[in-house]
C-alpha cells in the first residue's frame, strides 16, 4: 500500500487531495499548523470509503526541524514515502509592496517559497535513498508571469516555486534515480484562501476580481480529483499537471455571458 504526505492539508485543496488519495486506498498523512484542525480533517477523511491508514502530524513548514520530524515519523511507521506534496501556503494581504511590512514579506516568502524549497530538499534525500517516489509542488498566481497589483510577493514566491521545481527536476534527472519531480497548477479555487491573508486576515475582493473568479474559479474537490488522478498515473519527470489550461480559460471567457456563476452571492 502506497503512502502520501500532503502539507497544508487540514482544509482546502490539500484536504480534498487527501480525500482522493484515501478513496484510492493510500496511507494518507495530513499535516498542518494546528492539531485541532488536523483532528477535524481526520474525521472528514474517515467518512471517505477506502483502505489504508489516516495519520496527522502538526508541522510548521517554516521550521526545518518540524519537517525533519514529520519525515522521520512517516518513514519509521510506513517505511517508504511514495508521494510528497508541498501544498502549504498563505495568501497576501491586498496591499501594494510599499504598504507591506518587513514581517509580512518575510512570512510570505518563508511559507510560500522557502518552506517548499527546504521540504523538497529534505524529502529529496529520502527518495534518492529509497530510489523511488514523487515530489509535487503547487504553483499559483505568478507562476505563469501574470501580474496583479496587490499580489507582488505572493506572485514572486510562486514564480520562484516554478523555477525551483524545474531546477530540482533537472538535478534529479542527473542523479539517474527513479524519482519524479513535478508541478501542480490548480488554477483559481473558491476557498477561504482567496478571501483571507495569513489564514485569518479578511481580504475584501474588488468586483473586478470577483468577476474573474466567477469565470475562472472552481471548487477544490473538482480540481483535486483531476490532479490526483494525473499524479497517480504519471511516469514523467519535470511534468506540469495543469487544471486551468489556456484553452479552458479562453472558452470560459467566451461563454461567460451564457454560463453565469456567482460563488460570492452567499458570502
Amino acid at each position: 500500500m502506497k503512502t502520501v504526505v500532503i502539507t497544508g492539508s487540514a482544509r482546502g485543496l490539500g484536504l480534498e487531495m487527501a480525500k482522493c488519495f484515501r478513496s484510492k486506498n493510500f496511507n494518507v498523512i495530513i499535516s498542518d499548523l494546528f492539531k485541532k484542525d488536523l483532528e477535524n480533517a481526520r474525521k472528514v477523511l474517515l467518512k471517505v470509503k477506502g483502505q489504508g491508514d489516516i495519520d496527522y502530524f502538526a508541522c510548521d513548514i517554516t521550521k526545518e526541524n518540524d519537517i525533519v520530524n514529520l519525515i522521520n515519523k512517516v518513514k519509521n511507521k510506513y517505511g517508504v514515502i511514495d508521494f510528497w506534496i508541498n501544498n502549504a501556503g498563505i495568501n497576501q494581504p491586498d496591499k501594494m509592496i510599499w504598504d507591506l511590512s518587513s514581517e509580512e514579506i518575510d512570512r510570505m516568502l518563508d511559507i510560500d517559497l522557502k518552506g517548499t524549497i527546504v521540504a523538497s530538499k529534505l524529502i529529496s534525500k529520502v527518495m534518492i535513498e529509497q530510489n523511488k517516489g514523487s515530489i509535487y509542488n503547487v504553483e499559483g498566481h505568478g507562476s505563469n508571469d501574470a501580474i496583479i497589483p496587490g499580489l507582488s510577493i505572493y506572485g514572486t514566491a510562486k514564480r520562484g516555486v516554478t523555477y525551483f521545481t524545474m531546477a530540482l527536476a533537472k538535478e534529479m534527472e542527473n542523479m539517474k534515480v527513479d524519482v519524479i519531480v513535478g508541478r501542480l497548477s490548480p488554477g483559481i479555487m473558491i476557498t477561504d484562501f482567496i478571501v483571507n491573508a495569513f489564514r485569518n486576515k479578511k481580504i475584501e475582493l474588488s468586483n473586478k476580481n470577483k468577476k474573474v473568479y466567477n469565470i475562472l474559479g472552481d471548487y477544490p474537490d473538482i480540481v483535486a480529483k483531476y490532479l490526483v488522478n494525473k499524479m497517480i498515473i504519471n511516469t514523467n519527470n519535470n511534468v506540469k499537471i495543469n487544471w486551468l489550461t489556456n484553452r479552458k480559460a479562453a472558452f470560459r471567457f467566451m461563454t461567460s455571458m451564457f454560463n453565469k456563476r456567482d460563488f460570492f452571492k452567499d458570502k
